[in-house]
């Protein structure tokens, strides 16, 4: 269930935190109108996340912070957030006094109007389209480097850990969207 939709905040999500491979993207997003059927990117199928991210960008000003593994690798993911938080923001300037919504409860943006909260992406509609246009934008960049890298089949598992990709890295290795930085156990 979303709160009542609010043209003067910013919704912020993230996808990819927990990834072996690819990248982080933080995504912002500010609604001109409200748009029906949004809920957190996860409760909804492939196909209507699709749909919905087309109403989206049409409705809604959206900013991207694309971090990459090398740079998750060389800063940490903690200030890969906030890089990647900043980056999006950025995107959608000027603001306008907005309050920014952060899904969960670390404010990656201490100097703006920010108010953290636990499960944003199903409650506020600016942040569910924040998850909506992250996820979405994420899948298709994993497909694409599941072409340029085919034996760790990422257009099943978009580069999170799974027992397929496991496999995947004992057999071949790592490629150079794998992050170093987390510890994967192989045996």
């Amino acid at each position: 269930m979303s709160i009542i939709y609010n043209k003067s905040m910013i919704g912020i999500d993230e996808v990819g935190r927990g990834a072996w491979a690819g990248p982080l993207l933080v995504c912002a997003a500010r609604l001109n109108a409200p748009i029906d059927g949004l809920r957190d990117s996860k409760q909804l199928s492939s196909k209507k996340r699709q749909e919905l991210a087309k109403i989206i960008h049409k409705n809604a000003d959206i900013g991207y912070g694309w971090v990459s593994a090398r740079v998750i690798d060389d800063i940490g993911l903690s200030e890969a957030l906030k890089m990647g938080a900043a980056l999006a923001v950025s995107e959608i300037l000027p603001l306008k006094d907005e309050q920014i919504i952060i899904d969960g409860n670390i404010n990656f943006l201490p100097k703006l109007n920010v108010k953290t909260m636990i499960r944003a992406d199903s409650m506020v509609p600016s942040v569910s389209a924040a998850s909506i246009a992250a996820k979405v934008a994420r899948d298709e960049l994993m497909y694409d480097l599941a072409v340029t890298y085919p034996g760790y089949k990422f257009e099943k598992h978009v580069g999170y850990g799974t027992k397929a990709h496991k496999e995947a890295i004992k057999k071949i290795g790592y490629c150079p969207e794998h992050r170093r930085c987390y510890k994967i156990k192989l045996t």
